[in-house]
This record gives C-alpha cells, sequence and structure tokens, in this order.
C-alpha cells in the first residue's frame, strides 16, 4: 500500500511511499516507511492520506480553521485553568 505525505507545509507534499508499518509511536499514530536510501522513516499518520478525509473538514471545504469538538475541549480546559485558584508569581532558579 502506498501512502502520500498531505500536510500543506511539508516539503514531501504530494510524494508517495510505500507503507512499511503503522504502529503509535512516540506518543502519536505514526505511519513508517522506507526512503529512496532504503533508512525507514516516520511521520504522523495524519499527516498522509492513510486515512479516509475527515467528513467535518470535508464539509467545511477549508472555512473552517478549527473542529467544533476540538473548540469545546479548549473552551473547557480554559475553564478549568481560569477558575484555579492563583498561587502567586511563580520563581525560577
Amino acid at each position: 500500500m502506498e501512502i502520500e505525505v498531505t500536510h500543506p507545509f511539508h516539503p514531501w507534499r504530494g510524494q508517495r511511499f510505500v507503507l512499511a508499518t503503522r504502529k503509535r509511536n512516540w506518543g502519536e499514530d505514526r505511519v513508517m516507511y522506507f526512503d529512496a536510501q532504503g533508512r525507514l522513516r516516520s511521520l504522523p499518520a495524519a499527516w498522509t492520506d492513510i486515512d479516509p478525509p475527515d467528513v467535518r473538514t470535508q464539509a467545511a471545504a477549508g472555512r473552517a480553521a478549527f473542529r467544533s469538538d476540538d473548540l469545546l475541549q479548549l473552551a473547557s480546559l480554559i475553564d478549568e485553568i481560569s477558575t484555579q485558584p492563583s498561587r502567586g508569581p511563580r520563581r525560577v532558579k
């Protein structure tokens, strides 16, 4: 199976590689492939076309920079941080 680099700012965007394996590595979903010199390389799976396009991304057609689920999670995190009591300034040694 071949994968294509789809990340808009990656220098290899549009290049195709033969997929060696896919696994969770360094805390994220990654695809492993061999480069032209035969070295094993990896990329985040989200930077490739290995998964079908997200339905919300397709429906937004480039008009939405963020997914609503992610924005709701961010709002919850901000709310949680803002309601915590302040401990005063932190000193760095």
